[in-house]
């Protein structure tokens, strides 16, 4: 039979000892040395080495430290044969990516308890194209119990080896966001996922506003290693806002007037599963479901800049993003018409908040972004920033927009970002200025968003990289009459901002500040993503 004489090959290559190399697997043929890689991957210490069937070819397969790496067996043949170096060409995956393993069995009807072994199933995380991951499967074919015990065992201690990889989950899911798809999205896409990387989970689900918040102020959080947000950006804004506000309790410290706040103390993740993901699609590069389960499986970690919104001293919120004037007006519009479609309410409330565009009288003042190291060494200490009365800048004027973000805040219609030159954790803010002009004008600037194109090469849109912002209206001018006929945009005396996709509506001046690294999502960085080797024709 086939499968006798394979494993007839398998004892006779590992000579009975199965957790230990023969003395010959430690040498590589110089044929691999070609890299400095493959120079590395020689001096690896061997774990295992045995022959199983991959894909349609046995193979000898060779388990380092690092790397699984498997040769197809061929018939000798004589040196030089170039066909035959193409067909024994060495593949391989990195253990890094392996995030799951299993026993691979056949299940009949008559067979009650236990089906027939085949082998070991690897389950792996691969990089697509445009930021994407993927689950994909490596089956490694042999019906030896006592063979496949081994390797499987193995597998099993090198995954518990990775710190970062979650155990246990906190999940906060917003059945309400986009159109009501988040309870589908998890059960049907993230806790299979989940379930298979081993990772326990307790599910909440988030009944009203502000729900995450008063649940995370009292929740037993010691169990879990990271929390993880089902929804759109307003879902995950406020997790983030309650995982910080809690951090800062557990440090004693007021929570009203935070100068230097503390960092959360769990990483947080983020599904998307809302209308436009801004959050999300600026962590991962994509707002894709799969994507992002697979960073948190993996453990990847980003420490990501966040702003405080204050006013008069007293603290508003945690957030990424914010915009006042135009942004603002769109969003409380868009509040109105909660019933609609979140698309339809979206281009109804742009297309009425152009219809009735108007500028904010107001004064701007800013503190420039200072990248030199003994000021970034300051802020790594927690040293607050100077106030210096001549390091701020001020304008003031007729503005239709103001933006001040953290983060590039990509989306469906900025593919490029709201703005583009920012970056998760450079310790800095873009404000971006859009003064006084003309509707059409207006619009193509708005437009260019969905290009190639720079959208800021207008006359009247003004950039800064700054590391504070004080946007103070000078009246009242800004704020629409109570009593005026079709009034949607405001309360009275009070001016609407958009703060990550929430309305946050105040009537005096907002103080922006910049605090780097404050917490941790699961994320990962693009730049170790895009080194992750995978070299297999078997997926």
């Amino acid at each position: 039979m086939p499968w006798r004489r394979r494993r007839n090959r398998v004892s006779a290559l590992e000579g009975g000892r199965e957790e230990e190399a023969p003395p010959e697997a430690a040498a590589v043929p110089s044929a691999l040395l070609t890299s400095p890689q493959q120079t590395e991957a020689a001096a690896e210490r061997i774990l295992l080495r045995g022959i199983f069937e991959i894909g349609r070819d046995s193979c000898d397969v060779v388990l380092s430290e690092r790397a699984l790496r498997w040769r197809p067996i061929q018939p000798e043949r004589p040196a030089g044969d170039s066909q035959y170096d193409l067909l024994c060409k060495e593949e391989f995956i990195e253990l890094k990516d392996i995030f799951s393993v299993k026993l691979k069995r056949r299940w009949s009807v008559k067979q009650q308890r236990s089906g027939t072994l085949l082998g070991i199933t690897l389950f792996i995380c691969l990089k697509k194209e445009q930021n994407k991951l993927k689950n994909s499967t490596l089956d490694l074919i042999n019906l030896s119990e006592d063979h496949c015990d081994i390797w499987f065992r193995q597998f099993k201690k090198i995954l518990a080896g990775f710190p970062n990889r979650p155990k246990s989950l906190k999940i906060l899911l917003n059945p309400q966001s986009h159109k009501k798809e988040a309870t589908q999205v998890y059960y049907q896409k993230v806790e299979p996922l989940l379930k298979l990387a081993g990772i326990k989970t307790d599910v909440t689900v988030m009944e009203y506003e502000g729900h995450a918040l008063s649940l995370l102020k009292e929740c037993e959080l010691q169990g879990f290693d990271g929390v993880v947000c089902v929804g759109g950006d307003g879902s995950a804004s406020e997790v983030a806002h309650a995982l910080l506000l809690r951090a800062q309790k557990n440090a004693g410290m007021e929570t009203d007037r935070i100068l230097i706040p503390v960092r959360a103390q769990l990483p947080l993740g983020l599904i998307p599963a809302g209308s436009t993901n801004v959050l999300a699609h600026s962590l991962h590069g994509v707002p894709h479901v799969i994507t992002a389960t697979l960073h948190i499986i993996m453990g990847h970690v980003e420490l990501v800049d966040v702003c405080t919104f204050s006013t008069a001293g007293k603290l508003l919120r945690f957030g990424f993003s914010a915009m006042f004037g135009f942004g603002g007006r769109t969003l409380a519009l868009a509040e109105k018409y909660r019933w609609m479609s979140p698309n339809q309410r979206r281009d109804f409330a742009v297309v009425k908040a152009l219809a009735k565009l108007k500028a904010e009288d107001c004064e701007i003042s800013f503190l420039p972004f200072n990248s030199s190291d003994d000021v970034q060494e300051r802020r790594a200490q927690g040293s607050p920033k100077s106030d210096c009365n001549d390091q701020w800048q001020m304008i003031q004027g007729q503005f239709l927009n103001v933006s001040i973000m953290a983060i590039p805040c990509l989306c469906s219609v900025a593919p490029r970002g709201l703005a583009p030159n920012t970056r998760l954790n450079n310790g800095s803010m873009a404000l971006i200025i859009a003064r006084n002009t003309s509707r059409p004008e207006f619009i193509k600037h708005l437009k260019r968003y969905a290009s190639v194109k720079n959208q800021f090469n207008f006359p009247f849109v003004e950039t800064y990289t700054v590391e504070e912002v004080k946007v103070h209206p000078r009246n009242n001018t800004g704020v629409y009459d109570p009593e005026e006929e079709e009034d949607e945009t405001a309360s009275e005396n009070c001016f609407p901002w958009n703060v990550d996709g929430d309305l946050m509506e105040v009537a005096s001046e907002v103080h922006i500040r910049l605090h780097p690294r404050l917490i941790s999502l699961y994320g990962g960085s693009m730049e170790e993503i895009n080194d992750s080797k995978v070299t297999s024709n078997c997926f």
